[in-house]
């Protein structure tokens, strides 16, 4: 049976099946152009993503896998395995498909040559069942292809979704991974190599320990190194409430250990709160610390602590001062030198375990940086003159009750003060016992109107200005009147002419305003700035008060009486005392001071700065001055005869003034006495203050000096003077 027109026929050449062809069918020279059923469905079940039917692709596997290799494949071949996912890709594609195929035949067919284009049949027997075209809008069927119809106008196809490139993401994963190892390996590199310190450091902080290593503080000593003021090592007892079971038991065994009273331990061991830490007292022997530990009381323990110990009790504890529990400075050369005395505190940094294994590891971590012991300071004060001092004024003072004193030793070459004694005073040891009256230092705290001691200053400033000589004597009225003030002498020279040793002898009020007059105001307030009143010494004392000179603009009539005799001026104690060290001292003055040197903790000695000097007087008229002073103690009936040292010439001034407190006069007098010896070539300076509401204290002052100074030429050896007092008049004819 001949075959039918319109079945497949098998092409001769490749041995593929491919429809009936007729030249010049349809548009553009389309073979299947007039076939019924071209771009339908059964094509699109038909046709593959090569151009062939599945039938064929059969065909093509079992005999012609020779011709297939020949064939160009795409990367997509194979790579479905729905066989209906090729037809649905051409739904959209294959009327597209078969356009393009017409417009490429066309050109053909105008050169002479028919092209033959592979068909696309339908799949075995179902070209008759191909399901009818859809109606157009409107109701009117397709035109069947075998009718010549008009083109219409193509759409762009569109592209079948890429498919998914397994090698692609088999790279990217593996680059990802990649970089999450390099990622990893740069940061292991820079924990290992640059990081290293930072981490071993922050594990290093979590075992080591640290123990303070505290400082003991500087002592205090006198020139000779004697101990005014030390620290020892001592224990500190604390509790922890929290811990401690039976307080009331645990306070009665400590109290005879602590010398506290039970109740006073069982009310701080008592809880408050979350507070784990309680002292019991501070400073505690160790001995009797160890015999706490040997209690082995629950929630009772002791530590390293220090205790300042002052040997000598009260031994100028006034000038010494005291510190805190703390081993902080609070009054006095404690306060004042806090800082050079407390030094540096070290500490021991080591590696130790952790929980039961808490001691230092072998072979660990382990640093001490050394504590700084503070400097100590060595004072120009001598021990035995100064304990003197305090004895004297004590013996003395007991005589007027209610009274303030203050004694003064000098060294007239050197301005070491050897003695500054204060009463009342008070036991260092004990600070709290006493009232904060009895602490002060008088001798620089103490404001007064020094009273006639200051005579001396006027005789000075008239002989260096040339106003008198030694051997002026001028006639002394009883009394002299100054504005609205009249002044007299306590002992009248009826008219009399007086040498200047007479005035001094019997503190002639008259005969030292007369000189002032002569001097002037202006030359008379020089002189008292350069023997060194209305500022500061400077000596090393805290709260030094510094005087105050009456200025020339606030002089009234009656200051030109009364500032000549002492009067309208605050000095304190030791500022006249370094102004009669002056005329000791041939004319110059040297600044007083309490700091000899300074011990470091390593013992390195370090001298106090220099003190300040200045000339004030010329070595002659200084000397005549004492010659003048000497007349105060030897003359018959002499306001100062008890001041007088057996066995050497004495030159001073007796005095009478007022207490001043915040500028304010306070009842009572001030009576005084300041010397030097020998006269004829002096070498110590003592004074002595002695403020009473009677007013008793002039009955005391010279008492105090002898005994005082008396003491002080023992104990250094000073020869007695070779040659008695000059005589002298009173009255010369």
């Amino acid at each position: 049976m001949p075959p039918r027109s319109d079945e497949p026929r098998r092409d001769p050449t490749t041995g593929s099946r491919r429809g009936p062809s007729r030249a010049g069918a349809g548009r553009g020279g389309d073979p299947r152009a007039g076939e019924p059923g071209v771009g339908g469905i059964s094509d699109a079940r038909a046709y593959t993503p090569r151009g062939r039917t599945i039938r064929e692709s059969s065909e093509d596997r079992a005999g012609g896998r020779e011709e297939r290799a020949g064939q160009r494949r795409t990367p997509r071949a194979g790579r479905s395995g729905d066989p209906f996912r090729p037809a649905l890709q051409v739904l959209d594609g294959g009327r597209a498909g078969v356009r393009a195929g017409r417009r490429d035949a066309a050109p053909a067919a105008r050169a002479g040559v028919i092209r033959t284009v592979p068909a696309r049949p339908a799949w075995p027997d179902d070209e008759e069942e191909l399901t009818p075209p859809r109606r157009r809008a409107g109701g009117r069927a397709p035109r069947r292809p075998d009718r010549p119809a008009a083109r219409r106008p193509s759409r762009k196809p569109r592209r079948p979704p890429k498919l998914a490139e397994p090698r692609r993401r088999l790279r990217l994963g593996t680059m990802l991974v990649l970089a999450l190892f390099v990622t990893i390996g740069i940061r292991l590199v820079f924990i290992q190599a640059v990081d290293t310190p930072a981490y071993a450091g922050a594990g290093l902080d979590s075992r080591l320990t640290r123990v303070d290593l505290p400082a003991p503080r500087g002592a205090i000593v006198d020139r000779t190194g004697a101990s005014l003021a030390r620290s020892v090592e001592a224990r500190y007892v604390f509790a922890d409430p929290t811990r401690v079971k039976d307080g009331a038991t645990t306070a009665r065994l400590l109290s005879p250990l602590l010398g506290v009273p039970a109740s006073e331990l069982a009310e701080k061991m008592k809880r408050r709160g979350n507070s784990q830490f309680q002292y019991l007292a501070r400073g505690v022997d160790i001995a009797k610390a160890k015999q706490i530990e040997a209690l082995d009381l629950e929630g009772i323990g002791t530590h390293r602590d220090e205790r300042r110990e002052v040997p000598g009790g009260d031994l100028a504890a006034n000038l010494v001062g005291f510190v805190s529990q703390d081993m902080n400075g609070l009054e006095g050369l404690e306060m004042r030198y806090d800082k050079l005395l407390q030094g540096q505190d070290g500490k021991r940094v080591y590696e130790a375990g952790q929980g039961d294994l808490d001691a230092p590891i072998p072979g660990g971590y382990s640093q001490t940086t050394p504590a700084k012991p503070g400097s100590s300071l060595m004072l120009t004060i001598d021990r035995d003159l100064q304990f003197q001092g305090q004895q004297v004024l004590k013996r003395q003072m007991a005589q007027v009750k209610g009274s303030v004193g203050a004694l003064v030793a000098l060294d007239v070459k050197t301005g070491d003060v050897l003695a500054q004694a204060s009463h009342p005073s008070y036991n260092a040891a004990d600070p709290g016992s006493s009232r904060p009256t009895d602490r002060e230092d008088a001798a620089t705290s103490f404001v007064v109107d020094p009273g006639s001691v200051h005579k001396a200053i006027t005789f000075g400033a008239a002989l260096q200005e040339g106003v008198i000589t030694p051997d002026t004597t001028l006639p002394i009225p009883n009394t002299i009147t100054q504005g609205d003030t009249t002044f007299s002498d306590t002992h009248p020279a009826n008219g009399r002419r007086m040498s200047l040793p007479g005035m001094m002898a019997f503190s002639s009020n008259v005969g030292t305003i007369e000189i002032a007059d002569k001097l002037g105001q202006d030359r008379l307030i020089d002189y008292q700035k350069r023997f060194g009143l209305g500022t500061a010494t400077g000596e090393g004392m805290p709260g030094e008060a510094a005087g105050r000179l009456l200025p020339a603009d606030e002089w009234s009539e009656s200051s030109y009486g009364s500032v000549p005799i002492g009067h309208s001026v605050d000095a304190t104690p030791l500022q006249m005392a370094a102004a009669y060290a002056t005329i000791a001292n041939d004319g110059t003055y040297v600044q007083p001071h309490l700091i000899k040197e300074v011990i470091g903790g390593d013992g390195k000695r370090t001298p106090a700065e220099p003190p300040v000097t200045r000339p004030v007087l010329s070595p002659q008229n200084a000397a005549a001055l004492r010659t003048i002073l000497e007349a105060v103690t030897t003359v018959d009936g002499a306001t100062g005869v008890a001041a007088a040292v057996p066995g050497y010439r004495v030159a001073g001034k007796t005095g009478t003034g007022w207490r001043l407190v915040d500028g304010e006069k306070q009842p009572g007098e001030v009576g005084s006495f300041i010397g030097m010896a020998p006269a004829e070539k002096p070498r110590y300076v003592v004074a002595v203050f002695v403020w009473s509401p009677g007013g008793e204290g002039g009955t005391v002052a010279a008492p105090a000096f002898r005994e005082m100074m008396g003491f002080t030429l023992r104990h250094y050896r000073v020869p007695p003077s070779g040659g008695k007092a000059p005589k002298f008049e009173v009255f010369p004819r």
